[in-house]
């Protein structure tokens, strides 16, 4: 007698990178369970890696951004053939792009089991600018064909997300499975003890300007101005491409003026962490709840970031960090001076930080959450 045949799964993201940094125990966890997986993305660098870890990847040539319309159209007829032929049990579109495109083309194709991680707003619902305002009806009313039917699912990375979605028609509430988020490798990311004074503030950012880069420049800014002792190093590098992207010119002129070391893209982002006291991050983006949280809280590291949906489920004010306005440096360098001129308040959310991780965040909690969704619909 023949086995059974595996469940195809496909996930549809719209970068390899991506897959390979946010989702990668995810798919794992997919395969251990039994799937068939396939990655569909536009691959550039990782996608021999993504082979060589035991997943089907299929390349589109499209971009994360929008790129030309024969593209596009392209990615849209590969999405089509790809989900005729395979006749996938489930397809996971993760992000707003692969949602409109994944979710739609798997619905006319056929697809009963879709499921969409929303993970944050982004630009085109937390901006103010015309070109934003003006596709957000568009994009709410792509959402409400792609995520549509009885068998759709809808993750979310917070509560907030799912208020404004729901107010726009683009989804039911009855459709969301969880609020949840890709999770943290508590073993990779463990808890450091503090390192060697002067303290020592960090941020891991892709540096586009809604995700505050230069608020935590101008907020060091005001502590000089009080002579108060702390670093602040910068991690990540500059999102090419990207009109809200910083220049390299803007980033050095903040190194020039002795207010920020930057260290661009780094791999060992658990060592930064190791090296750092504080977690800082005055996001205004629509984030789900921001990956760079979970892993420095993982670290016991207090965080001082954005009172706003998605970092709000990742820090508990007061307990676990500072929340403060988002564009108010002024709030931000009061919330940093705390935690330098005291070691036991930083230590003490630190700590709790940690905690909060572990229960909440650690990938077997997470994943073990979105395998019961596959589980669900797929049987």
């Amino acid at each position: 007698m023949e086995p059974p045949k595996r469940k195809t799964l496909v996930y549809v993201v719209t970068e390899d990178w991506y897959f390979w940094l946010h989702r990668l125990a995810l798919g794992k966890a997919a395969l251990d369970a039994g799937f068939d997986v396939i990655v569909v993305a536009r691959v550039q660098e990782h996608g021999a890696r993504l082979t060589e870890a035991g997943f089907r990847v299929v390349a589109l040539p499209w971009r994360r951004r929008g790129g030309t319309l024969l593209a596009e159209l392209a990615s849209l007829w590969l999405l089509w053939r790809l989900f005729r032929r395979e006749r996938p049990s489930v397809v996971h579109s993760i992000a707003l792009k692969s949602i409109i495109y994944g979710g739609l083309i798997a619905r006319v194709a056929g697809v009963r089991n879709r499921i969409a991680t929303i993970a944050g707003l982004g630009y085109v619902f937390t901006s103010s600018r015309l070109k934003a305002r003006l596709l957000r009806p568009a994009v709410l009313l792509a959402l409400r064909i792609a995520m549509g039917g009885r068998r759709s699912v809808v993750l979310l990375e917070n509560h907030g997300d799912g208020r404004v979605l729901a107010a726009g028609g683009a989804i039911d509430p009855g459709q969301v499975a969880l609020v949840s988020n890709c999770g943290v490798d508590t073993d990779r990311f463990p808890a450091y003890p503090e390192p060697p004074e002067p303290v020592t503030i960090g941020m891991a950012t892709r540096l586009v300007r809604d995700k505050g880069a230069a608020v935590a420049v101008e907020a060091m800014r005001l502590l000089r101005e009080q002579n108060i002792p702390a670093r602040f190093r910068l991690i990540g590098g500059i999102d090419e491409g990207n009109p809200d992207a910083h220049t390299r010119q803007e980033v050095m002129s903040w190194v020039g003026e002795g207010l920020v070391q930057w260290d661009g893209y780094i791999d060992d982002v658990a060592g930064f962490w190791r090296d750092c006291h504080i977690c800082l991050y005055p996001s205004r983006y629509g984030e789900g709840v921001p990956r760079t949280l979970l892993e420095a809280a993982s670290c016991g590291r207090p965080i001082v970031t954005a009172d706003r949906a998605g970092c709000r489920d990742a820090v508990e004010d007061g307990v676990t960090g500072f929340l403060a306005p988002p564009d108010d440096p002024q709030r931000i360098a009061d919330c940093l001076r705390r935690l330098i001129e005291d070691d036991d308040l930083r230590r003490r959310f630190g700590t709790a930080a940690r905690t909060k991780a572990l229960a909440e965040f650690a990938d077997p909690v997470v994943l073990g959450k979105v395998m019961a969704v596959y589980r669900g619909v797929s049987a």
